[in-house]
């Protein structure tokens, strides 16, 4: 499918969209209305769920703070609906920030208990705030106007809230695609993934609770318009809940995903209010509940995924173009060959009464591949982690570039030019090999939200994806840019790993266990990218258990061995030292 076609079908989307209300009796207009309004508080959730993987049940919390906002400025305090927006907005946001504060380094279940725990609050205090009516809400609130038009009808204001939709896909649609929005998408691979490549995982999250948040009180804020009455009761958890389901629906990871979520949850529910009586006399208000969970389920079962996901799989692949060469990102300047770049002095870490490392000690020059080796348990993979930040040592010191980063952010670490890879390979697998790579280029550009979203970064956006590109084609992978990195064979996915990692620009490139799980083949194809890194001047840290792979490539080897430096040598010393044979290779023939 060409961007021509995708436009073709946006376009009469458009129009089928501005012609409803001439066609459409107008229960259907409201109907389409209260869509258009979830839409916007679904489309926060795609973001924050789908996107980012952040389960949260208080989204409707959101939308009542801007619709009991906008009701306050508007039907109590007799100002304009649009004073009402400001309000809404930037209360809905300042309390989105101090509770993101407050609740995003938790992890896992803790975190989505944590947004039923303040969605609950929240709805609590609508009900039970004087001055906000208690349980009786606030009626009167008066509608929108757009200088002399009152959009009283619901024709009138159907076009306010479908352009915010429009406005609204479009704007997430940009950020998505931008250097902010990678980094989003790169949230559901764990904090140590986002952490790795630069960028604060912590402040990822915040900005992306803050959108979602913003796009609720948007909601809320027409909601409140819209009914001209607002009370406790649709922003109670069970809303929350409901918020959560259309997202789901129409497909988590997806924008649009939101909107038609919100469509099929919406019509299905009056479709049984509607239809249900007619089958089961009396009581059915009950069994409306049990049928409409029993559709969602049944919904689950068809298209896990979604909706949009489920239909997007049959359609065919969006003709992409190879990025143009374009003006270079900035790069470091590399140290000169043979200097200290790294320097690691009596590192020690222990977990409870077990020490991995004890007392290790080495320096990595600049310029070499130096190979940290040992048998399983012998705690590489664990000073791995102290030299990038994943873990901090309990004793000791690291020196980076002749500073001291033993207590630095692991982002931050990354950012001063320590670029790694993983035992377990690290991907996006639904993102293509491009926008993997692209990641890397994070902290090398600087565009941010507003950027973002108004396509004001185009010119950063082409020197990035050159600059990805170029990395792929370095490591063997520039024929398949737009191939998912989730289609490759394990020993493409670790190139593919290389290639981000050098997207950074990194003076020190720590690899671990590159060749784990790679067959001979792959091993001598990695081998000879490793050997022209090195030409290239690129200092490699590679941590690696085949003694094999490691002797024909590296200047320099550290063993390690129960936690402790066992001997440091080149190759050939090292393959002929008694202790390394007891300890590695299982005792001196």
């Amino acid at each position: 499918m060409t961007p021509t076609q995708i436009h073709l079908i946006a376009l009469a989307v458009i129009a089928c969209l501005v012609a409803a209300p001439f066609v459409l009796n107008p229960f259907s207009i409201t109907l389409l209305n209260y869509i258009g309004v979830y839409s916007l508080a679904a489309i926060g959730l795609a973001l924050l769920t789908g996107v980012g993987g952040i389960v949260s049940f208080g989204q409707a919390a959101f939308v009542g703070v801007a619709a009991y906002s906008t009701a306050w400025v508007t039907a109590l305090n007799g100002h304009s609906p649009w004073l009402g927006l400001l309000l809404a907005v930037v209360l809905t946001c300042s309390i989105a920030a101090m509770l993101g504060f407050v609740t995003l380094r938790l992890q896992g279940h803790f975190l989505s208990l944590s947004t039923v725990a303040w969605g609950l609050a929240i709805a609590f205090l609508f009900g039970n705030i004087q001055g906000l009516g208690e349980h009786n809400g606030i009626s009167g609130i008066p509608p929108i106007s757009i200088g002399p038009i009152a959009l009283v009808e619901s024709w009138q204001i159907y076009f306010l809230i479908w352009a915010i939709v429009g406005a609204m896909l479009l704007l997430c649609y940009n950020l998505l695609d931008s250097r902010l929005g990678r980094a989003m998408r790169a949230l559901r691979g764990g904090n140590t993934l986002v952490e790795s490549l630069g960028i604060s995982a912590f402040q990822i999250k915040l900005i992306t609770f803050v959108i979602a948040a913003f796009l609720g009180a948007l909601s809320g804020w027409l909601f409140a318009h819209l009914g001209r009455f607002v009370s406790p009761g649709p922003f109670d958890a069970s809303m929350g809940i409901e918020y959560l389901m259309m997202a789901m629906v129409g497909g988590a990871g997806s924008v649009l995903g939101g909107v038609v979520g919100a469509a099929i949850v919406t019509l299905l529910k009056n479709s049984v209010q509607d239809y249900l009586p007619l089958i089961v006399k009396g009581g059915s208000g009950q069994l409306e509940i049990v049928v409409f969970s029993a559709l969602f389920i049944l919904f689950l079962q068809r298209a896990r995924q979604g909706i949009v996901p489920f239909f997007a799989g049959f359609l065919p692949d969006m003709k992409m173009s190879r990025p143009e060469p374009a003006k270079p990102l900035p790069r470091r300047e590399q140290p000169a060959p043979g200097t200290p770049l790294l320097k690691v002095s009596g590192a020690q870490r222990r977990f409870g009464g077990l020490v991995a490392v004890n007392n290790v000690s080495f320096e990595v020059r600049s310029g070499e591949i130096l190979g940290l080796i040992g048998p399983n348990g012998a705690g590489k993979t664990t000073m791995f982690n102290l030299l990038t930040g994943a873990l901090r040592v309990n004793a000791g010191e690291i020196k980076f570039g002749g500073r001291s980063i033993t207590h630095e952010a692991q982002f931050r670490i990354a950012r001063s030019g320590i670029s790694r890879t993983f035992q377990h390979v690290k991907l996006r697998p639904r993102m293509s090999l491009l926008d993997n790579v692209l990641l890397g280029t994070y902290a090398r550009t600087s565009s941010g939200l507003f950027a973002g979203a108004m396509r004001l970064n185009q010119a950063e956006e082409a020197s990035a994806r050159y600059e990805a590109l170029q990395q792929l084609e370095r490591v063997g992978l520039g024929d398949k840019p737009f191939e998912l990195a989730g289609n490759l064979p394990l020993g493409n996915q670790r190139v593919l790993e290389i290639a981000r990692a050098l997207a950074a620009d990194p003076t020190l490139l720590v690899l671990d266990e590159p060749a784990a799980g790679l067959r001979r083949q792959e091993k001598q194809k990695l081998a000879e990218l490793l050997r022209s890194l090195r030409a290239d001047h690129l200092t490699i840290l590679l941590v690696e258990h085949d003694m094999e792979f490691v002797m024909s490539l590296v200047d320099r080897i550290v063993v390690l061995d129960f936690g402790s430096k066992l001997c440091e040598g080149g190759p050939a010393a090292i393959r002929s030292d008694a202790r390394v044979q007891e300890a590695y290779l299982g005792g001196v023939a």
